[in-house]
């Protein structure tokens, strides 16, 4: 991890962000105390869509068709009496 005083990362930016991207952290010094460290960002996980596709049947007339031992849980032995 090398230090570079502000004003020699003010000077070489370009360069330092070439050498976060190889992997590199670099702390940024004022009057010879670090005050920052530079490190690239971290990749996430990115979402893939479409992993599952055909592996899942489903029909879209009954798909909100909830299990009434489950909505009892929810709303109670009458929820769909008016």
């Amino acid at each position: 991890m090398k230090t570079y005083n502000m004003y020699e990362a003010k000077t070489h930016l370009s360069q330092l962000v070439d050498l976060l991207a190889s992997g590199e952290q670099i702390i940024i010094a004022r009057n010879g105390k670090p005050v920052a460290e530079l490190v690239a960002p971290t990749v996430k996980n990115k979402i893939k869509f479409g992993l599952g596709a055909g592996q899942f049947e489903w029909d879209p007339e009954t798909f909100d068709d909830i299990d009434p031992e489950i909505q009892e849980m929810f709303y109670g032995k009458d929820w769909d009496k008016d």
